[in-house]
């Protein structure tokens, strides 16, 4: 009952700082003529509840695809149709064809706030407190710190009450999907991922590591028999969930063609902003644009992506236990984030998911990462007007989090799994590198604060505009490398402890 009693107090203190965080301005707000993500949102709204279904993601005379057009699976269009019929039932205007455009007004503000709380209650805070009740090691004020930490990752809540998304809503069922294999339910699994990946196709993302996993775990079991049974289960379920959420568009081939063609832009390029990972680091030195052609850049984006996340997969599917399926989804999403074609900076939350999955078993790397995450996405927040809750959220999460789960109390290097650095750089002198992680942890931090504070106290010479959008991209980058380095190398690594070993196996 205690427990319980501290479960609905974390919830209650997640829900209270996303709203707050949603007083503040939101994304493009009077700012003509495409008013940002919040227009997005409520433009999907207009499109889905006037058009039929057969338009939405065709560019016609009441459907101008330049203007915020659909560009997500059949799943987001389908909620953009059911908030609109609310929204059509509290005022008309808000959804009016064409003459909705830009629409601003705080009742409406606070409906699309609302859209996405609900979203999240219903989705995602429900699989964050299964997800660390059942799944987390320790007693139950560790279980209940880690949910608070989890809850109040504020990337995550700056970007979808901030700059406004409903990324909470395919994380979340991605999370339901990962909940489900922690508990042995691989079929109801497959179902929950299969439905993230029909929100919003990033979520490939995290599909190599769901698809080694599952076909190791068969394979393991035996494919002549149990293995192929369940094999056959989950491949059942997977293409049910996505007949099921495609099925109005499978009528006319070339209504699913376009479907296809508008959720994966190829002719976008290989990056647009100042995006933390390897092409936009790489650019700063060598023109990549310049030097290679739109193909040449594709195939040299998709030949990097498979390299880097082959090796943690093939780990996965030889050892297909828990522990390595977690790990597994932290480099699978960021060797997407740092090598594959067209990322955004708000992708980095795909990667953020699995991080905060290991909060309780690797803190104060969890912790890192994840700060560096926000501090990452620190241009969408100044541009958006979220500099203040960008500042307090981080600095509560990051001083929240370190005490809760003590992270800077445990992490010697048994406890960081550093033995295997040990043996790779057996020449060198052996050195005390917990306290090298330590130390590095604090410059680190030093570093993305004062990278914050020069991006909005300095002006930037004339002839250099993006120089502090570059510098900080560059130091998120470095973050976000080395991580993947190191979490490869614990994945490749001795297993945890034997208790850990016990519980995730």
């Amino acid at each position: 009952m205690q427990t319980w009693s501290l479960v609905s107090i974390c919830v209650l203190l997640g829900v209270v700082v996303r709203w707050g965080v949603s007083l503040n301005s939101y994304s493009g707000a009077g700012k003509p003529p495409m008013f940002g993500d919040y227009e997005a949102q409520r433009h999907w709204q207009e499109v889905t509840y006037n058009l039929p279904l057969q338009e939405w993601y065709f560019n016609t005379t009441d459907n101008d695809l330049n203007y915020w057009g659909l560009d997500y699976p059949p799943l987001t269009a389908y909620h953009s149709w059911i908030c609109a019929y609310i929204a059509k039932i509290i005022n008309p205007d808000w959804v009016e064809l064409h003459k909705s455009r830009g629409y601003e007004s705080p009742t409406h503000k606070l409906f699309m706030r609302t859209t996405v709380l609900v979203a999240d209650l219903l989705v995602y805070i429900p699989a964050v407190v299964l997800y660390c009740l059942y799944l987390t090691d320790g007693s139950s004020k560790k279980k209940v710190s880690t949910l608070l930490c989890f809850l109040l990752y504020p990337g995550l809540i700056l970007i979808d009450y901030g700059h406004f998304q409903y990324n909470g809503v395919s994380l979340g069922f991605a999370l339901w999907g990962i909940l489900a294999l922690g508990l042995g339910w691989d079929v109801s699994g497959s179902m929950a991922f299969s439905l993230a990946l029909n929100y919003k196709q990033m979520e490939l993302y995290h599909a190599l590591p769901f698809f080694c996993y599952l076909l190791g775990k068969c394979i393991k079991v035996g494919l002549m028999g149990r293995g192929l049974f369940l094999l056959v289960r989950i491949a059942a379920t997977v293409l049910a969930t996505f007949a099921l959420c495609w099925l109005p568009f499978l009528s006319d081939p070339s209504q699913a063609l376009q479907v296809v063609r508008r959720i994966f832009p190829v002719a976008r390029g290989l990056f647009e902003d100042k995006v933390a990972n390897t092409w936009c680091s790489l650019n700063t030195l060598i023109k990549i644009r310049s030097i290679l052609s739109g193909d040449s850049q594709l195939y040299l984006s998709l030949a990097c992506t498979l390299l880097a996340v082959l090796p943690s997969s093939f780990r996965l599917l030889t050892k297909p236990t828990f522990w390595h399926f977690k790990l597994a989804l932290a480099n699978s999403s960021l060797a997407f984030f740092l090598f594959s074609y067209q990322v955004h900076e708000k992708s980095i939350l795909l990667a953020a998911l699995p991080a905060c999955l290991l909060l309780n078993d690797l803190p104060l790397v969890a912790i890192w990462f994840l700060q560096a995450s926000t501090f990452s996405m620190l241009p969408l927040f100044l541009k958006d007007g979220l500099l203040v809750p960008y500042a307090v959220t981080s600095l509560a999460f990051l001083f929240l989090s370190i005490y809760l789960l003590s992270a800077l109390d445990h992490c010697s290097e048994d406890e960081l799994r550093l033995g295997a650095y040990n043996k790779l750089f057996f020449c060198l002198p052996r050195m005390d590198l917990a306290r090298i992680v330590r130390w590095k942890f604090y410059i680190s931090v030093a570093v993305m604060a004062g990278l914050s504070i020069v991006s909005v106290a300095l002006v930037p010479p004339p002839h250099l505009p993006d120089l502090f959008p570059v510098m900080l991209s560059m130091a998120a980058f470095l973050h976000f490398f080395g991580t993947f380095v190191y979490f490869h190398v614990v994945q490749f690594s001795g297993p945890p402890s034997r208790k850990s070993q016990k519980k995730n196996n």
